[in-house]
């Protein structure tokens, strides 16, 4: 197949996509909430996660009762993984990861190995499982302030790009198998709540969180050469260190004390992976988008009043730059914000752009409100019925 033929393909699936995209996008969504209707699947399980145990016993009752959803969730990603570098990858997982778990910081390895234990998953694929989101996530995340000062944060957790495209069915393999392991986890030490999350059975990371009357934090990733599958196998080689993005989401949930102290953290530590970390605090302006590289801040665009910005919305690009073109959830979720007005911004009309495609997509696993006054934590598993843009 010669140059000019293999552009002709090129630019005729980039026109497919791009007016597929079109099509399948719509106005903005309204009356959705309560959540309803054929984009809402269920609501998720609450559990409560001891601090105060071992770490190897904390989710044990939580793995007992999804340990035939986790072991589905890992195989599907074995299956896939092993298309990926003529299986190597996957040599590496059964080889290799039992033996670098201990490398992982305490107490994220004995919890990883607990779970290994109750799921009767191999340690290396508990592991795979714990580091896999580093790769091929597309996230919507949104801080914002109402006219009394308020601060709201939600976000939509997509997962599974490229991760096998179930033509019977139109939806996406690895995110299918996610949403049975969705659970809401409230986090206690001294019988006391440390912070709550929206996360998956069998992850000891921390993806979305609140700590009741502090700060509330999710991430979505980076899309950077420096990430992915490349930044996991050079991690495996022991090529490259930091901190998995998610582990320092949860340590920063456990120990920091304010949100500036958050900030400082999420800005300061040396990463495995480029990241965005979405924070909102509890005072008027606390809200802000951290763009990192493995090694530096690049940039914090935060709520500024003063400049009629009264919220901050990421996707997963760098807000100074347009998104890709066959991937912008970032026009139509600021049009919906921008038409509901800071006059009116609650939980729900939140809940609502969430709501409205492409920023719904058939890669979208849950929805998560949150509200750091009253320390609310509100998570639906979604669907988006056909048609329905595939990202």
């Amino acid at each position: 197949m010669n140059f000019i033929n293999v552009r002709c393909i090129l630019l005729a699936l980039v026109s497919f996509f791009s007016l597929f995209a079109c099509l399948h996008s719509e106005d903005c969504r309204t009356g959705m909430y309560p959540p309803k209707g054929p984009t809402f699947k269920r609501n998720v399980t609450w559990y409560t996660l001891n601090l105060d145990l071992p770490p190897n016993q904390r989710w044990t009752h939580v793995i007992k009762e999804k340990k035939a959803e986790l072991a589905a969730m890992i195989q599907a990603i074995k299956d896939l993984a092993n298309g990926f570098f003529h299986g190597k990858l996957l040599h590496l997982v059964d080889k290799e990861l039992p033996l670098i778990v201990d490398t992982l910081p305490y107490p994220f390895n004995e919890e990883i190995k607990g779970i290994a234990s109750v799921s009767e998953v191999p340690l290396g694929e508990v592991v795979l499982f714990n580091i896999f989101y580093e790769v091929f996530t597309v996230c919507t995340s949104v801080v914002t302030e109402d006219v009394n000062g308020n601060i709201y944060h939600a976000r939509n957790l997509d997962f599974g790009l490229f991760m096998g495209w179930d033509r019977k069915n139109q939806t996406w393999t690895l995110t299918e198998k996610l949403k049975p392991l969705v659970v809401n986890v409230d986090l206690k030490r001294n019988n006391r709540t440390v912070f709550k999350s929206t996360s998956f059975a069998g992850y000891v990371g921390i993806l979305t969180g609140i700590k009741p009357r502090e700060f509330t934090l999710t991430m979505n990733e980076r899309f950077n050469i420096d990430g992915g599958y490349v930044g996991i196998l050079e991690w495996i080689l022991g090529l490259r260190d930091g901190m998995w993005m998610s582990f320092l989401t949860r340590k920063v949930l456990e120990n920091a004390t304010s949100y500036e102290d958050a900030r400082n953290q999420l800005a300061l530590t040396k990463l495995l992976a480029p990241a965005y970390f979405i924070l909102g605090g509890n005072q008027t302006g606390q809200g802000c988008v951290i763009t990192r590289s493995r090694i530096d801040t690049l940039d914090v665009w935060e709520i500024n009043m003063k400049l009629g910005r009264w919220y901050v919305l990421e996707t997963n690009y760098d807000h100074w730059e347009k998104p890709f073109f066959l991937d912008d959830r970032r026009t139509p979720a600021m049009k919906c914000m921008n038409k509901i007005t800071q006059a009116n911004i609650t939980l729900p009309t939140i809940y609502d752009v969430l709501s409205t495609k492409p920023v719904l997509n058939k890669l979208t696993t849950y929805t998560a409100l949150m509200e750091v006054s009253t320390g609310r934590l509100e998570s639906y598993i979604r669907d988006c019925p056909s048609p329905c843009t595939p990202w």
